[in-house]
């Protein structure tokens, strides 16, 4: 079974956090300023994630990028019939109605 790769990318971004904030959590300065912490838990995180994590961010981007195209497709396909039968009720409007000439 084959995972979505927006999954991958995911788990793989919380572990890049989460692991660097469990790690400096072990040094008792860390624990007294936990709010600095979080903020060089998230720097380092990024930073991995720019760095070694480049093929599941495009994996995860093409995945939304094909199913945001084959929805607006659909879209258009539904819009493409509305209109067609918009045009042909006017047209049928049109046809019934009796001109007045002068």
């Amino acid at each position: 079974m084959k995972l979505p790769p927006i999954l991958v990318y995911s788990v793989l971004r919380l572990l890049a956090f989460l692991v660097p904030l469990g790690i400096m959590w072990l040094f008792p300065i860390m624990r007294e300023y936990w709010w600095l912490t979080a903020i060089f838990a998230a720097l380092i995180g990024m930073s991995l994630s720019i760095l070694f994590l480049r093929r599941p961010l495009s994996g995860a981007s093409a995945e939304i990028y094909e199913r945001r195209a084959a929805r607006g497709s659909a879209a258009k396909s539904a819009a493409a019939e509305d209109a067609e039968a918009e045009d042909a009720a006017l047209d049928a409007a049109a046809d019934s109605t009796p001109t007045h000439e002068n």
